[in-house]
């Protein structure tokens, strides 16, 4: 493994056959990224938890994968370590961030198409973690939905890493097209073994006209890992986003989304769960810009803290000037289970049109000590009511997924009835 801060793309063994006009782009991207190195509470996205002292406690020695350290013989075992059943699905299967399985099977093979060369010539930013991915990602596939298709089943992205990487940086890339009256369901799963590793995550999203995307974030696998996830969708006219995160495995995740209303009557839906313990820190960082007229946005977002556990969820709704009867709406609430956990949260309006309706709140507390013991009064012990309070709390946030074999799943998973 090689050191990130003195990487040169010349020395990644995974970049050999690189063109020239790709070897620039990456070059440019690493130079940039480390000019500017990881971001800090200087940043003010980053006020809450600062990744970059994060990552110089967590892993002082952050170093970039060589290859793949797993054999493909083992891919079945690696495929069981999933709480899901894969038998009724399609999926995609990255181990280290190197992709060793694509099983589409449920579908129409003339109606979507996978591309796995990426277009330099769209990519720029001054994000220095986007430079970062675009510098040193292993791996990238891009889904092409063709017009008139939806998918019969789920797709499955299963995101996996195995015990033997430690502190290591990982970055990897995927992104969807959905064309015009087409959906799809996607589910990201993510699974990790590795200790003390930085995985940069880069996720684009293009929803032409009447498309729907069903899109769910899961990360439930306990490991001391630090994980950014960052998504960017473009919606076109009537098209629809929802979005759902759950997040509990990972030492520190941040998952940040940015839905980008383009044309009129799309519509942008974010919900999500974080729920903590053993000292891990958590956010959720949602943008919705509105930029057409007459688009709607809903965002719903609730934590369940304990063991001086931190979450934060910084959300923002933009109305540009053009987007009259915008539509938008943002809710946070957090339970907190001890006296040591914290809730940050940053709820922002920031509207320049003037026929809009936008309301945005948050609340936070314990549970409520006459409702546990009116439980205890009808037999139950106490844990089994704060867990029915704790299920009852974000029944509501469940309730907002529309597909139904995802919702089972993440109720199975969280022992919901």
């Amino acid at each position: 493994m090689q050191n990130l801060k003195n990487i040169k793309i010349e020395d990644v063994s995974y970049l050999g056959n690189l063109t020239n006009e790709e070897k620039t782009f990456r070059k440019k991207n690493l130079s940039d990224f480390q000019t500017h190195g990881f971001p800090s509470k200087k940043n003010e996205e980053w006020r809450f938890i600062d990744l970059n002292s994060l990552l110089l406690k967590n892993s002082s020695k952050l170093e970039l994968i060589s290859k793949n350290l797993v054999n493909d013989k083992i891919i079945d075992n690696i495929l069981r370590t999933f709480p899901i059943d894969l038998s009724d699905k399609n999926y995609i299967l990255s181990v280290d961030g190197f992709i060793k399985k694509i099983e589409i099977k449920h579908e129409e093979k003339n109606c979507y198409k996978i591309e796995r060369s990426v277009d330099i010539n769209k990519l720029s930013s001054k994000d220095p973690l986007e430079c970062l991915n675009n510098a040193l990602n292993t791996d990238y596939i891009k889904l092409i939905i063709n017009e008139n298709y939806s998918f019969n089943k789920p797709l499955v992205i299963l995101n996996y890493s195995n015990e033997l990487m430690n502190s290591v940086s990982l970055n990897q890339k995927f992104d969807i097209s959905i064309n015009k009256n087409s959906k799809l369901s996607l589910i990201n799963f993510y699974n990790y073994k590795s200790k003390k590793s930085f995985y940069n995550f880069h996720q684009y999203y293009f929803l032409h006209e009447g498309s729907i995307l069903k899109n769910y974030s899961i990360d439930l696998s306990d490991n001391s890992n630090l994980n950014y996830i960052k998504t960017n969708i473009d919606l076109s006219k009537n098209s629809i986003s929802e979005n759902f995160i759950i997040t509990q495995g990972s030492e520190y995740s941040k998952n940040e989304i940015s839905c980008n209303l383009i044309e009129p009557y799309s519509s942008a839906f974010v919900n999500g769960i974080i729920n903590l313990n053993n000292q891990k820190k958590h956010e959720i960082r949602s943008k919705i810009n509105h930029i057409a007229p007459n688009t709607k946005s809903y965002q719903l977002i609730k934590c369940i803290l304990s063991e001086n556990s931190k979450a934060v969820y910084q959300g923002k709704i933009f109305v540009d000037k053009e987007a009259q009867k915008t539509d938008g709406y943002q809710l946070s609430k957090a339970i907190l289970l001890n006296q040591n956990t914290e809730f940050n949260a940053k709820p922002e309006l920031e509207i320049y049109a003037d026929d809009v309706k936008c309301s945005h709140g948050s609340s936070s507390g314990s549970l409520d000590d006459n409702k546990i013991f009116y439980l205890m009064t009808r037999g139950l012990n106490k844990n089994q009511s704060k867990k029915l309070l704790i299920d009852g709390f974000i029944l509501d946030v469940l309730d907002k997924i529309t597909d139904i074999s995802v919702k089972k799943i993440v109720k199975n998973i969280l022992g919901i009835n």
